[in-house]
Protein backbone atom coordinates (compact mmCIF):
# COMPACT_ATOMS: atom_id res chain seq x y z
CA UNK A 1 0.00 0.00 0.00
CA UNK A 2 1.40 3.37 -0.96
CA UNK A 3 0.61 6.92 0.00
CA UNK A 4 0.25 8.87 3.19
CA UNK A 5 -1.61 7.63 6.24
CA UNK A 6 -4.49 9.93 5.29
CA UNK A 7 -4.69 8.43 1.78
CA UNK A 8 -4.58 4.91 3.19
CA UNK A 9 -7.35 5.56 5.74
CA UNK A 10 -9.58 7.20 3.17
CA UNK A 11 -8.86 4.37 0.72
CA UNK A 12 -9.87 1.76 3.31
CA UNK A 13 -13.08 3.68 4.02
CA UNK A 14 -13.95 3.75 0.32
CA UNK A 15 -13.04 0.06 -0.03
CA UNK A 16 -15.35 -0.90 2.84
CA UNK A 17 -18.26 1.19 1.60
CA UNK A 18 -17.92 0.12 -2.05
CA UNK A 19 -17.75 -3.53 -0.96
CA UNK A 20 -21.00 -3.06 0.91
CA UNK A 21 -22.60 -1.27 -2.06
CA UNK A 22 -21.60 -4.09 -4.44
CA UNK A 23 -22.73 -6.75 -1.99
CA UNK A 24 -26.21 -5.24 -1.72
CA UNK A 25 -26.45 -4.11 -5.39
CA UNK A 26 -30.14 -3.24 -5.35
CA UNK A 27 -30.05 -1.91 -8.91
CA UNK A 28 -28.84 -5.17 -10.40
CA UNK A 29 -25.83 -3.52 -12.03
CA UNK A 30 -23.62 -6.58 -11.65
CA UNK A 31 -26.18 -9.33 -12.10
CA UNK A 32 -24.87 -12.44 -10.36
CA UNK A 33 -21.17 -11.58 -10.72
CA UNK A 34 -19.12 -11.79 -7.54
CA UNK A 35 -16.77 -8.81 -7.28
CA UNK A 36 -14.13 -8.24 -4.61
CA UNK A 37 -12.55 -4.84 -3.98
CA UNK A 38 -8.88 -5.75 -3.63
CA UNK A 39 -7.44 -2.30 -3.04
CA UNK A 40 -8.27 1.39 -3.35
CA UNK A 41 -5.46 3.83 -4.11
CA UNK A 42 -6.18 7.49 -3.54
CA UNK A 43 -4.64 10.46 -5.34
CA UNK A 44 -2.74 12.90 -3.10
CA UNK A 45 -5.65 15.37 -3.11
CA UNK A 46 -8.19 12.55 -2.47
CA UNK A 47 -10.17 13.50 -5.59
CA UNK A 48 -9.55 10.24 -7.48
CA UNK A 49 -9.93 6.70 -6.21
CA UNK A 50 -8.40 3.89 -8.29
CA UNK A 51 -10.48 0.87 -7.36
CA UNK A 52 -8.79 -2.47 -8.09
CA UNK A 53 -11.36 -5.25 -8.42
CA UNK A 54 -11.14 -9.00 -8.68
CA UNK A 55 -13.86 -10.94 -10.47
CA UNK A 56 -13.95 -14.57 -9.51
CA UNK A 57 -15.50 -16.96 -12.00
CA UNK A 58 -16.41 -14.15 -14.39
CA UNK A 59 -16.45 -15.12 -18.06
CA UNK A 60 -16.19 -11.66 -19.65
CA UNK A 61 -14.30 -9.36 -17.31
CA UNK A 62 -14.08 -6.51 -19.82
CA UNK A 63 -17.88 -6.44 -20.21
CA UNK A 64 -18.32 -6.24 -16.44
CA UNK A 65 -15.75 -3.45 -16.26
CA UNK A 66 -17.66 -1.56 -18.99
CA UNK A 67 -20.89 -2.07 -17.07
CA UNK A 68 -19.25 -0.62 -13.95
CA UNK A 69 -18.03 2.36 -15.97
CA UNK A 70 -21.54 2.93 -17.36
CA UNK A 71 -23.01 2.99 -13.84
CA UNK A 72 -20.12 4.95 -12.31
CA UNK A 73 -22.32 7.97 -11.49
CA UNK A 74 -24.88 5.82 -9.64
CA UNK A 75 -22.14 4.05 -7.68
CA UNK A 76 -20.50 7.38 -6.81
CA UNK A 77 -23.86 8.76 -5.65
CA UNK A 78 -24.44 5.71 -3.43
CA UNK A 79 -20.91 6.15 -2.05
CA UNK A 80 -21.58 9.84 -1.42
CA UNK A 81 -24.76 9.03 0.49
CA UNK A 82 -22.72 6.79 2.80
CA UNK A 83 -19.60 8.91 3.43
CA UNK A 84 -20.92 12.47 3.14
CA UNK A 85 -20.43 13.11 6.87
CA UNK A 86 -16.84 11.81 6.79
CA UNK A 87 -15.49 13.45 3.62
CA UNK A 88 -15.59 16.89 2.05
CA UNK A 89 -15.49 15.64 -1.51
CA UNK A 90 -16.61 12.37 -2.99
CA UNK A 91 -13.78 11.12 -5.21
CA UNK A 92 -14.12 10.22 -8.86
CA UNK A 93 -13.94 6.46 -9.31
CA UNK A 94 -11.67 4.62 -11.73
CA UNK A 95 -12.27 0.86 -11.87
CA UNK A 96 -9.31 -1.34 -12.78
CA UNK A 97 -8.96 -5.10 -12.94
CA UNK A 98 -6.52 -6.53 -10.38
CA UNK A 99 -4.46 -9.09 -12.25
CA UNK A 100 -2.37 -10.40 -9.35
CA UNK A 101 -4.59 -13.44 -8.87
CA UNK A 102 -4.54 -14.37 -12.57
CA UNK A 103 -0.75 -13.99 -12.69
CA UNK A 104 -0.38 -16.23 -9.65
CA UNK A 105 -2.60 -18.86 -11.27
CA UNK A 106 -0.52 -18.73 -14.47
CA UNK A 107 2.67 -19.15 -12.44
CA UNK A 108 1.17 -22.17 -10.66
CA UNK A 109 0.14 -23.67 -14.00
CA UNK A 110 3.65 -23.14 -15.41
CA UNK A 111 5.27 -24.75 -12.40
CA UNK A 112 2.93 -27.73 -12.61
CA UNK A 113 3.67 -28.20 -16.31
CA UNK A 114 7.45 -28.40 -15.76
CA UNK A 115 8.91 -31.87 -16.09
CA UNK A 116 11.62 -32.15 -13.45
CA UNK A 117 13.23 -35.59 -13.18
CA UNK A 118 13.67 -36.93 -9.66
CA UNK A 119 17.09 -36.46 -8.09
CA UNK A 120 19.31 -39.48 -8.36
CA UNK A 121 20.55 -41.11 -5.20
CA UNK A 122 24.34 -40.65 -4.73
CA UNK A 123 24.59 -43.18 -1.90
CA UNK A 124 24.52 -46.18 -4.23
Amino acid sequence: MTGTVRQQKFGRLIQKELSDIFQRDQRGVLGNTFITIVEVRMSPDLSLAKVYISMMLAKDKKAILEKLDQHKKEIRKALGDRIRNQARIIPELAFLIDEVEEKAQRMDDLLKSLHIPPASSTEE
